[in-house]
């Protein structure tokens, strides 16, 4: 098992970024989407590395195995947006996830954000129980800040002090 770098995005990454996250959306979670229908990952940079946000990826030899972004959104809070793992770095012994998110709210703490906020679907069940043992609380869209960008299949929303 080679190790697992953790590191921000750079141009050139954007295909093995494609190969992760849409086989994901589509066949794990039956979103029919596609590389093209997402601008945000067209444009990383003009995108997410602007203010306070940055997108990373995890990288074994030369795949993608990972991604976590935050988007900054203002008034010192960020959305947690594209957090997918490639199911054979899933759990244990990897613990992909979990050493993602600790490298996006050590970089939120950093900048001194002091909100991060995210939403998902009903049915990632597993993202739930990750992000609630992780120490998010559940909101309602009430509570979202104006700003924050929703995604029209997101149903649920989190909130977490970094």
């Amino acid at each position: 098992m080679a190790d697992v770098v953790i590191r921000p995005y750079r141009p050139g990454d954007e295909s093995g970024i494609a190969d992760l996250i849409v086989p994901i959306q589509r066949e794990e979670f039956d979103i029919p989407i596609t590389y093209a229908e997402q601008p945000d990952l067209r444009d990383i940079p003009g995108f997410y590395q602007q203010g306070a946000g940055e997108f990373w990826v995890a990288v074994e030899g030369d795949r993608i195995v990972g991604t976590i972004a935050l988007k900054d959104i203002g008034d010192g809070a960020a959305a947690l947006r594209k957090m997918f793992v490639a199911a054979s770095h899933r759990g244990v012994p990897h613990r992909l996830a979990a050493r993602l998110l600790a490298v996006l709210l050590a970089h939120a703490r950093d900048r001194a954000l002091r909100a991060v906020y995210l939403g998902t679907t009903a049915k990632f069940l597993a993202a739930h129980r990750f992000y609630e043992k992780s120490g998010f609380s559940q909101i309602t869209p009430d509570e979202l800040p104006p700003s924050f960008p929703r995604m029209a299949v997101d149903t649920r929303f989190y909130f977490l002090t970094p």
